[in-house]
């Protein structure tokens, strides 16, 4: 079973996200977190196959939370997934460079969420 971590600070997104990933996708886990250092500290104790990761949080932000996770032996080949209300060109080439796997623009559609992820799993194999 894959498993699949979701972090937003918007619990509606999180729920959005985790219903589609089930209703959608056989196999896999769902894993939440409501902040980059939450998501951090779960990624110390689990095995996750991807995380998709809102961009513009409190405290720490989508990118601080990818350079930490890019900087960790022990997660830096986890692919990741920013989801964005922005298209920040500085900020999709700094995300570029630190290794993301792709983006998808919030409010996400159903299918575009199902197709990313599921390419992205499938490029991971």
């Amino acid at each position: 079973m894959q498993k699949i971590l979701v972090v937003d600070d918007d619990d509606m997104n999180l729920k959005m996200a985790e219903f589609i990933l089930k209703k959608d996708m056989k196999d896999i886990e769902v894993l939440l977190a409501d902040s980059g250092m939450k998501a951090i500290d779960l990624l110390q104790r689990e095995k996750v196959d991807l995380v998709l990761l809102d961009f513009q949080m409190p405290m720490m932000n989508g990118l601080k939370t990818l350079e930490i996770i890019r900087k960790r032996e022990d997660m830096k080949d986890i692919p990741v997934i920013f989801l964005t209300a922005s298209s920040d060109r500085d900020t999709v080439v700094k995300a570029g460079m630190m290794g993301v796997s792709g983006y998808i623009k919030k409010p996400f559609m159903p299918k575009d969420l199902i197709d990313r992820v599921s390419q992205t799993l499938a490029e991971k194999k």
